[in-house]
């Protein structure tokens, strides 16, 4: 099981290109560069360019653009544009009045408390990661310290290992 669907992880993709090209590209450009169907690159392409992430120009000299500076386009922002919100389980809605499917072990369910935490922990690192991190030709995220200073579990539901006394 994969969290990124191939839409979002072929607009990463796509987006990391644009990013990289200082005067664009064009659909046929990107599909070649990742060995992609121009058809399907040019479908992601139109849909970026509805949600406010790349910006097309028409004409001989045309193309493709980031519509704003990857530094300002969150991971989750893109993520939650993509997919119509971003959930770990089915009774974590992404957005506070987006309906969600209730599952049939909501009555008994235990973990449902402990999931909501990750999940809002999951969504504050998206949240904290920018594009522009991501497309850092060297890999390092840009606040690396604070990512992974992110515990995504609450204290009260981690186990601490047992000690020699404690065995």
């Amino acid at each position: 099981m994969t969290l990124l669907s191939r839409k979002a992880d072929y607009a990463l993709l796509i987006l990391s290109y644009l990013h990289q090209q200082t005067g664009g590209g064009t659909a046929r450009a990107v599909a070649e560069k990742f060995g992609l169907s121009r058809s399907f690159v040019a479908n992601i392409l139109k849909e970026l360019g509805h949600l406010g992430f790349v910006a097309s120009h028409r004409g001989v000299k045309g193309g493709y653009a980031l519509a704003r500076p990857a530094e300002m386009i969150t991971l989750a922002e893109l993520l939650e544009s993509l997919e119509s919100g971003f959930r770990l389980t089915m009774c974590n809605p992404s957005l506070p009045d987006q309906k969600h499917e209730q599952c049939s072990m909501a009555g008994a369910c235990t973990l449902k408390k402990p999931l909501t935490e990750v999940h809002h922990r999951l969504l504050e690192v998206l949240r904290s990661v920018t594009l522009a991190d991501i497309f850092d030709p060297n890999g390092q995220l840009s606040q690396p310290s604070a990512l992974l200073s992110l515990s995504l579990l609450p204290a009260t539901c981690r186990s601490e290992p047992a000690t020699a006394t404690q065995a």
